[in-house]
Order: C-alpha cells, then structure tokens, then sequence
C-alpha cells in the first residue's frame, strides 16, 4: 500500500503539470493580447484623426485652386482684347434650276462681290437666260435679311454666289435612218449669301 501512494502521487503531479503549463501560456497569450488592443486603439485613432484633418484641409486647397483659376482666367481676359464680332451671313438657295451650270456661272461670276443695287442693275439688262432665275434669287436673299434677320435689304453685299450641277434629264431625238441622238437637259443648284455692306 504504501508503495502505490509514491506511484499516484507522481502520477498526479505528472498530470497537473501539463495543465499549469497551458493555464500560463494561456495567461500570457491574454496579457499580450490587452497590450496589443491598446496599441491597436491607438493606432485607430491616430488614423481617424488623420482622415479628419485631411478631409478639413481638402476643400481648403479647393478653394484655393479655384481661386487661382478664376484669377488666371480674368487675366486672360484682361490680357485678350475682344474679339471683332462676325457680320451676319443670310444665304438663299435655288434648287433645280433649268438651266445649265457653266452657262449660269457665267453670271455668277460678274455679280460676286457686287453691292446689291449695282447687281440687280446688272442682272436687269443682261441679256443671258441665267440673268432672270439669279435675279430672282437675290431678291430672295434680301428679303429673308429683311425678315429673319432685321437687316436692309438694299444695303448689302454679295458676299458669295456658286453654281452646283443638278440632275441631268436625259432626252432622245429620232435622227435619219432609225438612229436615236441623246439631248441632256442640265439644272443647277444656285446658292447665295449676303452680308451687310461696309461703309
């Protein structure tokens, strides 16, 4: 009896001992967790603090850029003189004229550029068939500065005038002998802008 007491005591020290050894890792692992979550803490709220005050200084520098935007760009108004305002454009357009566009460009080509008083004069006298439909063509140019625009009609300036070919309406004509000779009857697309005239 007495040698089996020695045997259980050794055998419950032997089984104690591992248990006290893993209650003090235990016991350490916590206390090295609560020095670490201070720590983290810490560390949390300096990055909260960093993120305030970055926030706080963004708008400021914001502001600042757009400040110095808005001084850039009143320089450059300052420097930039103002630029000339552009002469109001009213254009007119014929399209399918009967006529053929190198006998029309003919007229054209003596009425641009003309005050348009000197080439209604032109056009009244002349004694070429594209004189009539261009004359026409002005005269509607002139009314539309008058009514769209609020401008005088009889003081303006042909500022340009072109002639495009049209369609070509293909005709026959019976010849001798059963032949057939093709006649083209050529249009045009007429177009013309007026601006105000200069002093």
């Amino acid at each position: 009896m007495a040698d089996e007491n020695p045997d259980k005591k050794q055998r419950t020290k032997k089984a104690k001992a591992p248990k006290k050894e893993a209650a003090k890792k235990d016991s350490k692992a916590k206390k090295e967790a609560a020095k670490k979550a201070p720590a983290k803490k810490a560390d949390a709220k300096k990055g909260s603090e960093k993120k305030v005050a970055k926030e706080t200084k963004k708008p400021a520098a914001k502001k600042e850029t757009s400040a110095k935007g808005k001084d850039k760009k009143a320089a450059k108004a300052k420097k930039e003189p103002a630029k000339p305002v552009a002469p109001p454009v009213v254009k007119a357009s014929a399209r399918y004229v009967r006529i053929a566009p190198r006998k029309a460009r003919l007229i054209a080509d003596q009425v641009r550029g003309m005050h348009i008083e000197s080439a209604r004069a032109l056009l009244q006298f002349s004694p070429r068939g594209a004189a009539h439909p261009i004359h026409k063509l002005i005269n509607s140019a002139a009314a539309n500065a008058e009514n769209n625009h609020d401008l005088i009609g009889d003081e303006m300036r042909i500022a340009s005038i072109t002639v495009d070919e049209g369609p070509t309406l293909r005709r026959f004509r019976p010849r001798a002998m059963g032949r057939a000779t093709p006649i083209n009857k050529r249009t045009s697309h007429i177009r013309v802008a007026l601006t105000p005239a200069e002093d």
